[in-house]
């Protein structure tokens, strides 16, 4: 198990590359049907970093967008938070994320956090559609994996701290994108809340609460809503409602 993580990672270039392969060999070895790595900062997802399908990215934006999950109980806790079946009467966790993830057909979902020397940064997040607890051996691989999984996220903060030191670095448009990377994503969501801050005259907080909240509303993610605001396709009232000129884009 340990030889098929690592040539993953060595097979694959730095960055979103390597977490996407990392999240692509988790579903063969660890008998799951989706994975993904979150970044998280400040206690809030930061995005999802790499997935094993488009599929699987989507169901970790939930968490994003939503505000709860496995993914950030992980990272606050620091220890593995596992969910074997999400439509267990006992399971009272996330009511909003599970029931999107039940009605996209996931059941068992478990989240390994992902250290960087004493600093948790993010979470390793496995979905299953079917019940059942991961076993004694996939949950070590899942703990392995994770560990693996500080390295993509090492790559990105470095370079991030790169484009920082530079005084002279460009500013990068993605409007030529059709589907712009993650990174791009959190930007946008970022920069939409700062319109929202000016036009609704509220502060960062209840800007980025009204923005996700239209995103529950509307059944799109975060990052959708985010676009819209950024294009003038869509701007939300004071009292949180929003008016588009594009219908609403469902998430599916």
């Amino acid at each position: 198990m340990r030889s098929e993580l690592n040539a993953a990672m060595v097979g694959s270039a730095p960055g979103t590359e390597r977490a996407d392969a990392l999240c692509v060999t988790c579903v063969g070895l660890f008998d799951v049907d989706g994975a993904a790595v979150s970044l998280v900062l400040g206690g809030a997802s930061s995005g999802t970093f790499g997935s094993s399908s488009e599929s699987s990215r989507r169901m970790d934006e939930y968490q994003f967008t939503f505000g709860e999950g496995p993914c950030l109980d992980a990272v606050t806790s620091g220890t593995s938070v596992l969910a074997p079946d999400l439509d267990a009467p006992q399971e009272q966790r996330w009511p909003v994320l599970r029931g999107a993830l039940l009605e996209d057909g996931i059941r068992g979902v478990f989240a390994v956090p992902i250290m960087i020397t004493s600093v948790c940064v993010g979470a390793l997040d496995l979905f299953r559609s079917r019940p059942g607890p991961l076993d004694g051996v996939a949950l070590a691989g899942a703990l392995l994996a994770a560990e693996l999984a500080s390295m993509p996220l090492l790559d990105l903060m470095n370079e991030a701290r790169d484009l920082a030191d530079r005084e002279d670095a460009p500013v990068c448009s993605t409007d030529h994108l059709e589907d712009p990377p993650v990174e791009a994503d959190r930007v946008e969501v970022y920069q939409a809340t700062g319109m929202l801050i000016s036009a609704l005259g509220v502060d960062a907080d209840e800007a980025l609460v009204r923005l996700r909240a239209h995103a529950m509303a509307t059944d799109q993610t975060a990052s959708q809503v985010a676009r819209s605001i950024i294009d003038r396709r869509l701007m939300l009232d004071r009292d949180d409602r929003g008016t588009t000129g594009d219908g609403g884009r469902s998430r599916r």
